[in-house]
């Protein structure tokens, strides 16, 4: 079982008031409606603390909770402390209850099993509450398959064939941050003007992305050193989208902490995008 590390700092620990932050999240989206008969490929969704982060991400999880509901999900996260890349076969817990691990499907993918190495990583975990939450009426059939991400090589092939062999539906889920700005991040390409620039320089990774532009992604990371954090797994859901025919995407949200906080000397991106 892999216990919650930051429940009670990046969001409630205690069940009815994550509840309550949950909903607060989705007053702009609103609350989840019915599902519909759409085929949602993918998402990417952030992983800062709710009260930041939190109103972008459920964006995202209005379109998984009014989705078909798949199989399984699987959570591409950072290795923020440099894990190479591997998958967890445990089970994870949240303040809403357990959450299973398909480990049928994570035994299969021929990646590394490190369970050791998502214990201190805060990138899948903070999707969590969030699934549950989106998919109140299926909870119990929930099944994740949790990927650190620091090599792309072959990951979006191996998930691929897991899902073909196994014959399940999935959707994949891409945690990631956009754009770290600040001198706490050691990042600082402009200090004026800083709010428009910071959605300047995120519009156009995004840009990339919504093209399904790996090539074009990756150059222009490069080129204005954006730091954004899930850089790679990013383009590991590009390539799984690639190569699963997805013929649409839509960004459906995007901010930043500064607009949160009202300052924006430190500041970090969030988007919501999802992929049909």
């Amino acid at each position: 079982m892999r216990e919650p590390i930051v429940a009670g700092q990046f969001y409630s620990f205690e069940k009815s008031q994550l509840q309550k932050e949950l909903e607060n999240c989705f007053e702009k989206p609103g609350l989840p409606g019915k599902r519909k008969k759409q085929a949602l490929l993918g998402i990417i969704s952030p992983h800062a603390g709710y009260l930041y982060s939190g109103p972008t991400a459920a964006f995202a999880y209005k379109e998984i909770a009014e989705s078909d509901f798949p199989d399984t999900f699987v959570i591409l996260g950072v290795g923020h402390s440099g894990q190479r890349t591997c998958v967890s076969e445990e089970d994870w817990k949240t303040p809403f209850g357990i959450v299973k691990n398909d480990s049928e499907f994570s035994k299969a993918l021929g990646i590394t099993i490190d369970n050791d190495a998502h214990m201190d990583e805060h990138s899948i975990e903070v999707q969590l509450p969030f699934l549950q939450f989106a998919n109140k009426d299926k909870l119990k059939s929930i099944k994740i398959v949790p990927i650190i991400v620091n090599d792309t090589e072959c990951v979006a092939e191996k998930i691929i064939r897991t899902a073909k062999k196994q014959k399940k539906k999935i959707i994949v889920i891409a945690s990631s941050d956009f754009t770290h700005y600040g001198p706490n991040y050691g990042y600082l390409p402009f200090v004026s003007n800083v709010r428009d620039n910071l959605y300047k320089l995120d519009k156009g990774a995004i840009e990339k992305i919504l093209k399904l532009d790996i090539e074009g992604f990756k150059k222009y990371v490069e080129k204005t050193e954006a730091t954004i954090c899930g850089f790679k797994p990013i383009i590991a859901l590009i390539e799984y989208l690639k190569l699963s025919g997805a013929k649409n995407a839509k960004l459906l949200n995007y901010t930043t902490s500064g607009d949160v906080a009202g300052d924006f000397t430190n500041a970090v991106g969030y988007a919501a995008i999802a992929f049909y």
